[in-house]
């Protein structure tokens, strides 16, 4: 979209410690009408400056089967993706290595019968594949949108979800969460019940800030605060630092005349990364950039300037975590 990009434009900054390594654990890649985001668009904003020196990828409906049984569509976009990491694995596109670790869809609601189709997402990948994420995002608001995965109230409870979701640890995979921030307690209580399964918190659990918590700021983080709190207790969950930027959090950046500056990104949101990581540790947190989606609202140098402000008072081996260790041994990246 050039108009947008046009917009971006507009902010130019160079980036900061320019040489710190980034696994950056969360980005998407689709074609769809008018809104392309594959291996060009991505090499484009991620050579930008900084030191991006591999990714995951995390599910967006890309890619699936046009045909055969409507489980196993989903593991089209991992044999797509597993396709991608190849060409970066090549080196013809320098030292990164794109898509290093795939985290994506299947069904866990359809209780024992996702098995077969959690094989065959190995199968399509098997030594990138590590993880499922199963949105489960929903709220009673018209004003605010459901997860694309159109999950009914109350996913993480209940009981068919669960029988699916026993399988991630018999396969060694994680489960990766997106919901509201009201959901969290789900979350907490789903991660108590499965101790053996990694658990990675997206989008800080996605703090709301449009439709009835417009306006409503203070209060939203207090609720979310609380809930985090309980969250962190449980050791087999992670947390991503970032996915803050989306128009449903509300800061209303897509909207101005110009983007944000990091300074201000850093200043406007930083009170949740620094309560997360102060619950959660470094070694359990990871900065991402969610893009394209953030590209709402920001370019990806100045996104990923804003982290390093955010992480400038932290000593270096927690940098080192935040930034790179946490993602690729969580992910359990093995690069070529």
């Amino acid at each position: 979209m050039p108009e947008h990009q046009q917009w971006l434009d507009q902010v130019q900054e160079e980036a900061l410690e320019p040489e710190r390594p980034i696994c950056d654990p969360h980005h998407h890649l689709w074609d769809r009408p008018g809104n392309r985001y594959l291996l060009d668009e991505l090499l484009a904003d991620i050579q930008t400056g900084h030191n991006v020196v591999s990714t995951v990828f995390v599910e967006c409906m890309a890619m699936y089967r046009a045909g055969g049984p409507e489980a196993f569509r989903p593991v089209g976009e991992t044999e797509f993706v597993q396709g991608v990491a190849a060409m970066t694995a090549s080196g013809v596109y320098g030292d990164i290595r794109a898509c290093a670790g795939i985290v994506g869809y299947a069904d866990l609601s359809l209780g024992d019968d996702v098995r077969p189709v959690l094989e065959a997402h190995i199968a399509g990948s098997p030594n990138r594949f590590r993880g499922i994420r199963h949105a489960a995002g929903w709220h009673e608001s018209p004003d605010i949108r459901n997860s694309h995965t159109n999950p009914p109230k109350g996913l993480l409870l209940d009981e068919q979800f669960r029988r699916g979701f026993a399988h991630l640890e018999q396969l060694g995979l994680s489960f990766e969460a997106w919901l509201y921030h009201e959901q969290i307690p789900e979350l907490t209580d789903l991660a108590r019940t499965f101790p053996g399964t990694t658990i990675v918190l997206d989008h800080f659990g996605g703090p709301l800030g449009v439709g009835p918590y417009a306006g409503r700021q203070d209060e939203v983080f207090a609720t979310w605060k609380c809930n985090i709190d309980e969250l962190a207790k449980l050791p087999n969950v992670v947390a991503k630092l970032g996915g803050i930027n989306m128009p449903i959090n509300g800061f209303g950046w897509e909207k101005r005349d110009r983007p944000p500056t990091s300074e201000e990104l850093a200043e406007a949101t930083k009170h949740y990364y620094l309560h997360t990581i102060e619950q959660f540790g470094p070694e359990r947190c990871m900065f991402e950039s969610n893009f394209p989606v953030d590209k709402a609202s920001c370019s990806y140098p100045v996104l990923w300037n804003a982290f390093k402000r955010i992480a400038s008072g932290f000593p270096e081996d927690e940098k080192q975590a935040m930034f790179h260790d946490t993602a690729t041994r969580i992910y359990r990246l093995a690069l070529e």
